[in-house]
């Protein structure tokens, strides 16, 4: 559950902004969402953040100053105009899509996403945290936390996220009353003791009005002396690199001519030089490196992160979906895995159930067990059957054959994974691996049917066969 190609784009053109800063900490960028439930103010946020660090070109500034807003009475402009790019988002004032933007300031670049904090959304809220190294958090100091605020942080820690902004918005509408930040503060804190680790800033802010955005607001909020929204956002540590040794999925295997065969991904894990001894996961067959070919051209080592081909001293049975990794720590290998996933689709999860599991390019067979649920408003785990639409949940993951991840904590990239609906083709989960686990004993109610291939065609289009059918396998007659 990534979204690195659908911001290659953005890194590419965010390589020219950052050339010229001054000094940017190295270049670090920190990628960072804002989410939390509707209303709460996130596109202004964002929109006033970008306003205030100067990121807005004059002549769109000019346009905005122009149109004016509805949305307040300070005379100041509609900042949620500058993310809700959607028609449908401006007509009914809510974020539907992610929207990305970049910014920088003199000491750090960044990567911002804009969740939908709508519940029928947040599918797509679950996208934006996927490569997230923080959160900001969105509460309205008026409505305090609410389920969907809950669920927004739970999903946070689910997709690995430990650092966590809780910026306590429209603080101006409750007079700066300081005891009201408080026991926000502390509520969500205690919610989030139960999830685990997560280190929590909390800020009150006004986003419409910018106090504590980047300018600090010393007399409204003059009992707040911590840091501003800008000033946390730069001192964010960058999220910890995965300590695992080398791992690359392979997405590719290029065969420009008889000559050469390479083996294309992204590194996930780890480094790779030339001369390097690594293993083909699942099959176990040992390869050496004998080039690696980049975008600027051959390199003697590759790292965490670059996208490349690897050719091998020999040629080797390895394809798509295969797992490229360091001898001497292969990948959890096995039939049942734990996980803990959030459903995505209105038609949620059952016990028992058959899917498609889509992981690192993989598509395998899997039959899930439900063991808990995550129960928001007590912030406690209770057994249950089914998951339905937004829930979190501990399944058991079994396999046909044998499979290969790397716990999430580990290698976000190796220990994610989809689970697709066979009937409809819809992604209806998100998930994390968590461990592997002994195989349970789910009886093999598939059944197998051979037939000639014209009549296999009418079976697979009976409607009581296709409500069915990670269950029916087809063998056309030879």
């Amino acid at each position: 559950m990534t979204l690195d190609a659908d911001i290659v784009q953005l890194d590419q053109d965010f390589e020219a902004d950052i050339a010229g800063a001054d000094d940017p900490q190295d270049g670090r960028r920190l990628r960072f969402l804002v989410c939390g439930s509707v209303d709460d103010g996130k596109s202004t946020l964002i929109g006033r953040l970008l306003w205030d660090t100067k990121s807005v070109s004059e002549d769109h500034r000019a346009a905005l100053l122009a149109k004016g807003s509805k949305q307040n009475d300070l005379s100041l402009p509609d900042f949620g105009l500058l993310l809700d790019g959607l028609k449908a988002e401006q007509e009914q004032g809510i974020t539907i899509d992610v929207a990305y933007r970049y910014f920088q300031t003199k000491h750090r670049a960044f990567i911002v996403a804009d969740t939908p904090g709508h519940e029928q959304y947040t599918r797509n809220m679950a996208t934006g945290a996927s490569t997230a190294d923080l959160a900001v958090l969105l509460v309205d100091a008026r409505a305090g936390l609410l389920e969907q605020t809950r669920r927004h942080a739970a999903i946070v820690h689910l997709m690995g996220i430990r650092q966590v902004i809780l910026a306590i918005n429209k603080i101006d509408l409750v007079g700066y009353d300081q005891k009201v930040f408080q026991k926000i503060e502390r509520a969500f804190r205690i919610f989030a003791a139960g999830l685990g680790e997560m280190q929590v800033t909390a800020i009150p802010l006004s986003a419409l009005k910018g106090e504590n955005i980047v300018t600090p607001a010393r007399e409204a909020i003059g009992w707040y002396s911590g840091p501003t929204l800008i000033e946390a956002l730069e001192a964010a540590p960058p999220a910890t690199v995965s300590k695992l040794p080398f791992r690359m999925p392979i997405q590719r295997v290029s065969r420009p001519g008889e000559s050469f065969r390479g083996y294309q991904g992204t590194i996930a894990a780890g480094e790779i030089g030339i001369g390097t001894q690594i293993v083909v996961a699942p099959s176990g067959e040992r390869v050496t490196v004998s080039k690696i070919v980049t975008f600027d051209g051959e390199a003697e080592r590759a790292y965490a992160g670059e996208a490349v081909t690897l050719v091998f001293d020999r040629q080797v049975d390895a394809s798509r979906g295969d797992v490229l990794t360091d001898e001497s720590e292969p990948p959890l290998s096995g039939h049942a895995f734990a996980a803990t996933l959030v459903t995505l689709q209105t038609e949620g999860l059952s016990d028992g159930g058959r899917y498609w599991l889509k992981a690192a390019g993989r598509l395998l067979r899997v039959r899930i067990h439900i063991d808990e649920t995550y129960d928001l408003s007590k912030a406690s785990w209770a057994k249950s059957g089914a998951l339905p639409v937004n829930a979190i949940g501990r399944i058991r993951l079994e396999f046909e054959s044998r499979a290969i991840f790397d716990r999430f904590e580990d290698c976000r990239d190796t220990g994610a994974f989809i689970l697709i609906s066979p009937q409809t083709n819809n992604t209806i989960a998100g998930g994390m691996i968590t461990d592997q686990v002994e195989a349970g004993s789910f009886p093999d109610e598939r059944v197998t049917l051979t037939l000639p291939r014209d009549l296999a065609d009418i079976v697979l289009a009976l409607p009581a066969v296709r409500a069915r059918r990670a269950e029916v396998e087809i063998e056309p007659e030879t």
